[in-house]
This record gives C-alpha cells, sequence and structure tokens, in this order.
C-alpha cells in the first residue's frame, strides 16, 4: 500500500488510477485528478509530505 500524496488516501499500487515517476521515485494515485494535481505543482505536494523538491518538471513522467 502506498499513501496518495495529494489526498492522503492509501492505495493499492496494483489498482492505483496512475503513477508518476519524479526525482527518481514513483508516486501512485487513487484518482486522476490527484495525478493531475501533482503533475501541475509536485513540488506542494512533496514539500507538505516533508520532502525537499530539488528537480524541475522535466525530472517527471506520468503513467495513466
Amino acid at each position: 500500500m502506498k499513501k496518495d500524496p495529494v489526498c492522503g488516501m492509501m492505495i493499492d499500487e496494483e489498482f492505483a488510477a496512475g503513477s508518476a515517476l519524479y526525482d527518481g521515485q514513483t508516486y501512485f494515485f487513487c484518482a486522476p485528478g490527484c495525478l493531475h494535481s501533482f503533475v501541475e505543482k509536485p513540488a506542494k505536494y512533496l514539500k507538505a509530505m516533508g520532502k525537499d523538491d530539488n528537480t524541475s518538471a522535466n525530472d517527471l513522467i506520468v503513467e495513466e
């Protein structure tokens, strides 16, 4: 189980609505809306998780 960085919901990676590879880590999302919110402002959600964002938007790979 992984935590959706946008809404905080715990989800099974196998049933995730999408994922994003960012700065070498894969994040999973419960719904397309959470994925799109993360894609628009990944630094906002990483900061809320207590992670520093030292990457650029070019380091983001999205899988829907």
